[in-house]
């Protein structure tokens, strides 16, 4: 079996505008050349549709699932209730960006994304889910990363070198800022 063939990774959202937060999920799978499957479920709106998935992603093989949801987000736990697979649930910062046309204003939920993040975190005994920080996707890809390289070897090697790569980044961005100082550091880097 081959993770680049065959997709052993699905993410899942609870709906289209949650796709802007989960691509950083598909980013980071893509980078290490993992196939995943990507679809809309909602754990309120379709109800059986999680349940079909859930047999659905026993049956391709799944390894992981990643599940985004805001709000009361009850897909990751209701999706690890239906499944053996592990899930990984990515606590989204609602915004109701829909009607931003008409006054120019996005609404941020009054809990900034704690609400998801307890939601998913604080699932009952007997059904966990990994829960990362709100919005960071790119994290739960990394995380299903982790745990395919337990059945791939070569995942590994591709994860020690990402480490290597980030260490670099960090020493570089170090002497950039020693080099230029702060005020000149900042105005270069965000601009």
């Amino acid at each position: 079996m081959s993770y680049s063939k065959k997709a052993l990774v699905g993410i899942i959202m609870g709906s289209s505008s949650d796709s802007r937060i989960m691509k950083g999920a598909a980013e980071i799978l893509d980078e290490f050349k993992i196939k995943h499957e990507d679809q809309i479920v909602s754990a309120h709106r379709t109800p059986a549709r999680l349940s079909e998935y859930a047999e659905h992603a026993e049956k391709m093989g799944f390894k992981v699932i990643i599940a985004g949801a805001g709000g009361a987000a009850h897909l990751p736990g209701m999706m690890a209730s239906h499944t053996t697979i592990p899930v990984i649930g990515v606590p989204i910062l609602v915004y109701n960006d829909k009607h931003t046309k008409k006054t120019g204003n996005s609404k941020f939920s009054a809990f900034g994304g704690l609400d998801s993040l307890l939601s998913i975190s604080e699932m009952p005994t007997g059904s966990p889910v990994v829960a990362v920080g709100v919005n960071k996707a790119g994290n739960a890809g990394i995380y299903a990363i982790k745990i395919l390289a337990n059945e791939f070897p070569k995942l590994k090697i591709k994860l020690k070198q990402h480490k290597i790569i980030q260490h670099k980044s960090v020493l570089k961005e170090s002497d950039e800022l020693k080099k230029h100082g702060l005020s000149k550091f900042v105005k270069k880097k965000f601009k």
